[in-house]
């Protein structure tokens, strides 16, 4: 069955675009690939995929497109397909896309109305190896959205998008795989919106690296560092100028994708953070609100 395989980037709509382009160019460790007098784009040092953010100067601050990838031209036309079925709003059919890297695509909206797209054959960028205590990010590791039906959402997510659950935090938060990574997806109750985005480092010493380099230029961790139980991996958050979460992550457990079976963890401070060692908490990040462009298409 055609399935989504990875993650691609993260586009956002965002006021002061000046400073958000800063933080992702100078302070979060990413690489300026493009750029237009209201746009720019952003790959990591590490990883061959073409941007991981995409900037667009925006009236309000807001998620203009999750990207996921598929592996071949045929599995973009299905998953069409099974979005169409599934009954969601489609933003444009699989076509030729005109944005940096190219590619062939489609995007639609989610049952909660954040916009997705889903491409393959898209360009890819140099890659360097990296080295211990470089501090910036390889990839993108996973995302996490909230629903206000979070268990219909994971049934979409499993049953149209092909994703497998890698486990669950009681009844409330469920973990989903695309490929042999724990969880390249998280799903929380809430209101529909974009929780954060997290990027994997190389090792832990390269997330204390980069939330050091944070830290001296004004932007302290959230909530951090410690490490989860669901995953195994280690966290430090932080927030955005424009409000929005992001997160150093290293470590992340790996799965086979085919067999895997899930575990319900009990939820407590001991299975949030393993080392219990985590300055704030969830509590001391951004509410979760709606986003404010849901069901409305983005200009670009």
């Amino acid at each position: 069955m055609s399935r989504v395989t990875e993650i691609r980037y993260v586009g956002y709509g965002v006021e002061n675009f000046d400073a958000e382009r800063a933080f992702y160019k100078d302070d979060w460790g990413l690489v300026e690939v493009d750029a237009t007098a209201d746009m720019a784009w952003f790959k990591t040092h590490g990883h061959d995929e073409h941007h991981v953010v995409r900037l667009h100067k925006a009236e309000e601050n807001h998620i203009e497109v999750i990207a996921l990838a598929a592996d071949t031209r045929a599995d973009v036309d299905d998953l069409f397909a099974r979005v169409e079925a599934a009954g969601c709003k489609v933003i444009f059919a699989p076509r030729e896309l005109d944005a940096p890297g190219g590619g062939y695509g489609f995007r639609f909206f989610s049952p909660d109305g954040l916009p997705f797209e889903v491409s393959a054959e898209v360009a890819r960028l140099d890659k360097r190896a990296m080295e211990r205590w470089e501090g910036m990010p390889v990839k993108i590791s996973h995302i996490v959205m909230h629903s206000p039906d979070h268990q219909a959402m994971v049934k979409f997510f499993c049953d149209v998008l092909g994703f497998k659950i890698s486990d669950w935090l009681g009844d409330f938060m469920c973990f989903l795989r695309c490929n042999e990574a724990h969880h390249r997806v998280a799903i929380l109750p809430g209101p529909p919106c974009l929780n954060h985005v997290a990027y994997d480092m190389l090792t832990i010493d390269d997330m204390f690296r980069g939330a050091g380099r944070l830290k001296k230029r004004g932007t302290d961790i959230k909530w951090g560092p410690g490490r989860h139980t669901a995953g195994n991996n280690t966290f430090s958050y932080f927030v955005t100028p424009g409000g929005f979460v992001t997160e150093y992550t290293s470590e992340l457990d790996e799965v086979d994708f085919e067999t895997h079976e899930y575990v319900v963890h009990k939820p407590e401070p001991g299975v949030m953070d393993q080392w219990g060692t985590g300055v704030g908490g969830p509590q001391t990040m951004p509410h979760p609100a709606p986003d404010a462009k849901l069901f409305q298409p983005a200009e670009v």
